[in-house]
């Protein structure tokens, strides 16, 4: 979107940002932006880089400056369940924070509201994406952290017949399915590699952003053959390592600018009050993706 479509930055100019570490990768800011200036509004959205440890001081901070709202990447959206004031429903209900709405009290006093955007657009974009309803399918899920916990549950709570979680420290998918049998006892959890093949494998983990990452997947424990879609939730590279094996094995495959979109999209509606201008942010988010 070009700058000179947004409103000159001045004292009235409401700001959001997304926090991550790593956070170049982010195209947050080129489709949040572009809805702003689509919709005339004075507001503008940046990218920070925030270690972990500094998480707590960085929502306080921007917290104190007045700053509408906030989406939190990896590593930060389990860390921030417990340093804002208050959780939606949603946010309660999948057990992680991606967005945070800065809000004046009766009292006068901002409190920071923590959501999660990121489930619903989990399976919107499976079901644009890749055409794959989640009811009913066996999906291999790679990733415990914020983005695969709420991913677990998400995909639990559609019914799907199997889940399979692998994760590096295995405790932490073991953490999940617990709470899954709990939750929906009908739908089969287990923590390991699937014997037979799947409908669907998803990449929640964040190996794929560097050039030099190893694939997500073990190929020796797993055959790419043996699924017949690949969701990558990272969309930059457009193409992982993960996405080009599952293609070069015959799978259908699409990457997490669908998620990104919609999350996003809902994010900007809690922010603002207003309808999300949604294709006007997925031809930001193409362009910044894809160069087109």
């Amino acid at each position: 979107m070009p700058q000179s479509n947004l409103a000159p930055i001045n004292a009235a100019t409401r700001l959001c940002a997304v926090l991550g570490s790593p956070i170049a990768h982010s195209a947050s800011p080129a489709m949040h932006n572009a809805a702003f200036a689509a919709l005339g509004l004075n507001w503008r959205y940046l990218a920070f880089e925030v270690n972990p440890n500094y998480l707590r001081a960085a929502i306080a901070g921007v917290q104190a400056m007045n700053f509408a709202g906030l989406n939190l990447t990896v590593p930060h959206k389990l860390l921030a369940v417990d340093m804002v004031d208050a959780l939606d429903a949603s946010a309660k209900k999948w057990g992680a924070v991606n967005t945070v709405k800065f809000e004046l009290g009766t009292d006068g006093q901002s409190r920071a509201i923590g959501f999660n955007t990121d489930a619903d657009a989990i399976t919107q974009a499976l079901r644009e994406d890749l055409k794959l309803d989640p009811r009913g399918a066996k999906v291999l899920l790679l990733g415990a952290g914020g983005a695969g916990r709420t991913a677990a549950l998400k995909l639990a709570s559609e019914q799907v017949a199997e889940l399979f979680l692998v994760n590096r420290t295995p405790s932490k998918a073991e953490e999940i399915a617990g709470e899954i049998k709990t939750q929906f006892p009908s739908v089969n959890v287990a923590v390991g590699f699937p014997k037979a093949g799947v409908d669907l494998v998803v990449n929640a983990t964040s190996l794929g952003l560097k050039a030099d990452d190893a694939s997500p997947l073990d190929e020796s424990r797993f055959s790419l053959k043996k699924t017949r879609a690949v969701y990558d939730l990272i969309y930059r590279p457009a193409e992982t390592k993960l996405l080009a094996a599952a293609k070069a094995a015959g799978c259908q495959t699409a990457n997490g600018l669908g998620m990104l979109l919609h999350q996003g999209a809902k994010a900007f509606e809690i922010w603002t009050g207003q309808p999300a201008p949604l294709a006007v942010m997925r031809r930001a988010l193409e362009q910044n993706v894809y160069g087109h």
